[in-house]
């Protein structure tokens, strides 16, 4: 199989979704950010605690591709990179963050 991309677009999110691909959100925002704007079904995992859970990603990888966001796309970058180092390859991150999805997607979701 091969690797998957590192960048997803919210469009394609959304079509992947919409189609039934198993696609696990997961938001990598504080949760102050997550409180203030959120995409449904999405799960907080705030990036300082990516190490930590690692584990649960790991089985979650195994299940659904990880869809890792925040704001604007810098941090799920980030996350996805050191991810992938760790050995966890079901995963790319969403470009634009939520402040894209909001744009292109869902402008119910609010821009902050």
């Amino acid at each position: 199989m091969p690797a998957l991309p590192f960048e997803i677009t919210p469009i394609e999110v959304k079509r992947s979704l919409d189609a039934g691909e198993k696609m696990s959100l997961i938001d990598v925002r504080e949760p102050f950010e997550f409180e203030q704007a959120r995409i449904e079904g999405a799960r907080l995992v705030p990036m300082r605690t990516i190490a930590e859970s690692l584990p649960s990603l790991e089985e979650e990888s195994e299940r659904a591709t990880l869809i890792v966001l925040c704001h604007h796309g810098m941090r799920s970058l980030n996350v996805v990179d050191w991810l992938r180092r760790q050995g966890v390859e079901a995963c790319m991150s969403m470009q634009g963050g939520i402040d894209r999805w909001s744009l292109e997607i869902d402008p119910a979701v609010p821009r902050y």
